[in-house]
């Protein structure tokens, strides 16, 4: 299986992102509804055009790259994520600590517009289950960033974390 962290909140989190080995490296990125990483993030090549409000796990980066239990957080599960835990940056990235004292690392990965990867060290972003509840053109992301502000659609490559209950 894959390595998590139990951070006292309602799901545990995996400690690296989908496609890294280590919590520091950046790992693949996806386009929303997408299971495979690529070399270019367009309109034009984005495959997944429905339209639910919840991904389905056969769409799901997190379930179908890591199997069993695991699948991409909801908006929710972000929200908790950003809420309950106490942030600091590292070099590495973001570090959170939970309630309990554990901690999660989200490496600043900066996205992929087009072939072109953007805010590497600068930002990261991070997809949710959720299609944006006023912009069918949009997923619901988390990110934050230092600097400049990312700006994501669905066919976007973002970096992917994995849950389970």
């Amino acid at each position: 299986g894959h390595e998590y962290v139990d951070l006292g909140l309602s799901v545990k989190w995996a400690t690296c992102n989908v496609g890294a080995t280590k919590p520091e490296a950046f790992g693949d990125f996806f386009a929303w509804g997408e299971t495979s990483p690529k070399n270019s993030y367009t309109e034009s090549n984005y495959t997944y055009s429905n339209n639910p409000s919840t991904l389905p796990l056969n769409k799901d980066a997190a379930s179908v790259n890591m199997g069993g239990k695991w699948r991409m957080p909801t908006k929710e599960e972000w929200q908790e994520l950003r809420d309950e835990c106490t942030w600091e940056w590292s070099i590495q990235g973001r570090k959170g600590t939970g309630p309990n004292g554990q901690f999660i690392l989200l490496p600043q990965a900066g996205v992929y517009q087009g072939s072109n990867k953007k805010g590497v060290g600068t930002y990261g972003c991070y997809w949710t289950r959720n299609l944006s509840s006023s912009d069918i053109n949009r997923a619901t992301y988390y990110n934050f960033w230092d600097g400049e502000k990312p700006d994501c659609k669905r066919y976007d490559g973002l970096s992917v974390r994995g849950v389970f209950k």
